[in-house]
C-alpha cells in the first residue's frame, strides 16, 4: 500500500483492513513514499512519517511497515518498486497494489503503466458514489497486459466509506487549529501533536518532496 502518508490517518488503516479481508491478502506492505516526479508540495521529514505508519500499523499482525522508497535516491516510481518486489518474493508471490480510484484515473502518466499491470493487481479503493466511469475510460486506453481481457482485467475496486478523510483535510484542519480527534489514531496524533509540522506552514512548494507515483 503506497502513499505519501502526511500523516497516516483511520481512512488507509481501515483500507488496508477491508483489503486484506475482501481479497484474502496474507498482508499488508506500508510504503511510505520516496520522490515523486510531480508532486510540489512541501512533506513532513520522509523520518516522521515512516515513525507514524510504524506507530500506527505495530499492533497489527498483517501489517508491515517499508522503507524501501525513503531509502532510495533520486526520483522513485511505482514500477520500479513492484520490479524490485517482485524479483524479491518470486513468481510464486501474487502482488496487490492499493491505492485510491483517484490516483488510478492518473495512471496514463504513470511510468510504464502496462508493466504495472503486469506486475500486480490494483485495488482502487473509493468512497461510496464515486463516479467508475472516467475511470473505465482510462483503463481502456492501456494496452493489454499479461491477458487479452484488458487492463480492467488486472483492477480491482473496493468501496470504503471512511475514505471522505484525507491526509489535506487533516492538515487543512491542525493548521488552523482545529482538533483531529478520531481521524487518526491516538498514537499518531500524539506524535503529530509534539511535531508540529502540520500546524506551521502551508503546502509550498520543496525540491525534497517525498511521495510515490
Amino acid at each position: 500500500m503506497g502513499g505519501a502518508f502526511d500523516p497516516i490517518h483511520m481512512a488507509h488503516l481501515v483500507t488496508a483492513e477491508e483489503a486484506l479481508l475482501q481479497f484474502g491478502l496474507s498482508e499488508i506492505v506500508f510504503m511510505p513514499a520516496g520522490n515523486h516526479p510531480f508532486k510540489a508540495r512541501r512533506l513532513a521529514p520522509a523520518d516522521f512519517r515512516y515513525l507514524l505508519v510504524a506507530v500506527a500499523t505495530a499492533s497489527h499482525p498483517h501489517f508491515l511497515v517499508s522503507r524501501y522508497e525513503l531509502d532510495q535516491e533520486g526520483v522513485t516510481y511505482t514500477v520500479d518498486t513492484l520490479e524490485f518486489l517482485a524479483a524479491t518474493l518470486g513468481p510464486e508471490t501474487d502482488l496487490f497494489f492499493v491505492t485510491g480510484a483517484d490516483a488510478v484515473l492518473d495512471i496514463l502518466t504513470w511510468k510504464d503503466p502496462e508493466r504495472v499491470l503486469e506486475l500486480c493487481t490494483l485495488i482502487a479503493a473509493t468512497r461510496p458514489g464515486y463516479d467508475l466511469a472516467p475511470l473505465a475510460e482510462t483503463l481502456r486506453q492501456l494496452g493489454s497486459p499479461t491477458n487479452h481481457l484488458g487492463a480492467e482485467a488486472r483492477v480491482r475496486f473496493m468501496e470504503v466509506p471512511a475514505l471522505a478523510i484525507s491526509s489535506s483535510m487533516i492538515r487543512d484542519r491542525l493548521r488552523s487549529g482545529r482538533a483531529a480527534r478520531y481521524l487518526l489514531p491516538d498514537c499518531v496524533a500524539e506524535l503529530v501533536e509534539k511535531g508540529g509540522y502540520y500546524s506551521q506552514n502551508p503546502d509550498s512548494p520543496n525540491d525534497h518532496t517525498r511521495h510515490s507515483s
